[in-house]
């Protein structure tokens, strides 16, 4: 069980606030995602705010359609894109079924055909969201530089504060 200590100054007759009023959560359903999307239900049950979870699919590329013709695929694009679409609603679907578990309303939005943080960036962005919670695999050196990180270009370029969770 994860504890949040959320202390808002409240004297008789004011409006008590929060910080942070909807919550963006993204996930590509790994195991350390899902310590992301633990933490921001979690924050979100404590200051009451409203939940979108994300997850967004890259567009299919050349890597990608030589191995699914070499699987003698008949429709790569069409075999990819179903495949992709399969992987996103399992893995809001489990996203879901955790809010559920603490009573939390929880929006689940599928990004196609977006490189991860340009998604989160404009899903953030078109949900008026004001935090974004995501989860960062730490990779350094060569890796970094060959894969790159998308947290780190989301905690770049993201016009909202970004709660990164690490392992």
């Amino acid at each position: 069980m994860l504890a949040y200590a959320v202390t808002v100054a409240h004297h008789p007759g004011t409006e008590v606030t929060t910080m942070f009023k909807h919550i963006l959560i993204a996930t590509d359903g790994s195991e350390l995602a899902d310590k992301a999307v633990t933490h921001g239900l979690a924050l979100a049950k404590c200051l009451n705010a409203k939940v979108t979870a994300v997850t967004v699919t890259e567009p299919w590329d050349a890597w990608s359609m030589a191995a699914l013709a070499e699987a003698q695929a008949r429709n790569p694009v069409a075999d990819y894109e179903e495949a992709m679409a399969a992987s996103a609603n399992r893995i809001l679907w489990a996203v879901s079924e955790n809010a559920k578990q603490q009573d939390l309303d929880c929006r689940t939005l599928y990004v196609k055909d977006r490189h991860p943080a340009e998604g989160i960036i404009e899903t953030a962005k078109a949900q008026a969201c004001d935090l974004i919670v995501m989860a960062s695999h730490g990779r350094r050196g060569l890796s970094k530089l060959l894969l790159g990180s998308q947290a780190n270009k989301v905690v770049t370029v993201s016009p909202v504060p970004v709660l990164i969770c690490r392992s």
